[in-house]
């Protein structure tokens, strides 16, 4: 097995210097989010979820995180009392959100505000999983950019929507994509390059051929060990490179 793989499969059992839930309020709704705390940490990062919600998953990669020495705070964009049981469930979850990006802005920064109250550090990174990482493509057009010093999506939702677009001044973007993914195609991908070349932002895109959507969610059938694993090593590149100095 490769050394890296190794080492990325260690981290999803050990233990981080602080790990818990955290509860939260929006505008009366209770929501919760996780948070890592690194030994010694070198920097922030902002986990946003899949479309199926604040799960282990994200607890995993926040773990993760934290043994490399970084702060992580998965966020949730749903709340305690919405339900994601089901494909309708996604959905309708999600299609809010999509159709009120007022709202989804407004919960990323309850979701920010929490990780900072907590972490205490003043650099930031903001990654996403599938609708995360539509939703981190959100932060990173938005206002909201200046509080990141980069962006990294992992199979994410990649189009611009009506009424916005990229200037150029945003913090560099890493877009991590799966060759196979038939939801986010590669057409999708060029349709983005181009958006960010023309605005002349910094970005990097890696794909991974073969590997389906959501190919990093462990345990399911579109898990792809060798694009996870290149996946993480070059997050974990864009990190040290985000967070140098």
């Amino acid at each position: 097995m490769h050394l890296k793989t190794v080492l990325a499969a260690s981290m999803l059992f050990a233990t981080p210097a602080l790990a818990e839930d955290v509860p939260y309020e929006v505008d009366g709704e209770q929501f919760t989010g996780y948070f890592a705390e690194a030994s010694d940490a070198k920097g922030l990062v902002l986990i946003v979820h899949d479309w199926d919600g604040m799960t282990d998953y994200e607890r995993k990669r926040a773990d993760m995180l934290a043994e490399m020495g970084y702060n992580a705070f998965a966020l949730d964009m749903f709340g305690n009392d919405t339900p994601t049981e089901t494909v309708d469930h996604r959905r309708a979850a999600t299609g809010a959100l999509y159709q009120d990006r007022e709202r989804m802005r407004a919960l990323l920064q309850a979701g920010i505000s929490q990780a900072t109250d907590r972490s205490g550090e003043g650099q930031m990174v903001v990654m996403g999983y599938c609708f995360g990482g539509a939703v981190t493509l959100e932060m990173a057009r938005s206002d909201m950019g200046g509080q990141s010093s980069g962006y990294a999506t992992f199979h994410g939702g990649l189009s611009t929507p009506e009424g916005q677009s990229w200037d150029g001044d945003e913090p560099p973007l890493l877009v991590l994509h799966g060759g196979a993914d038939t939801s986010i195609t590669m057409e999708d991908v060029a349709t983005l390059a181009t958006e960010l070349e023309t605005a002349g932002n910094t970005y990097s895109i890696e794909v991974y051929s073969k590997a389906p959507h959501a190919f990093t969610v462990f345990g399911s059938n579109r898990y792809q060990e060798r694009a996870d694993t290149a996946s993480w090593d070059a997050f974990s590149d864009f990190l040290a490179e985000r967070f140098a100095g």
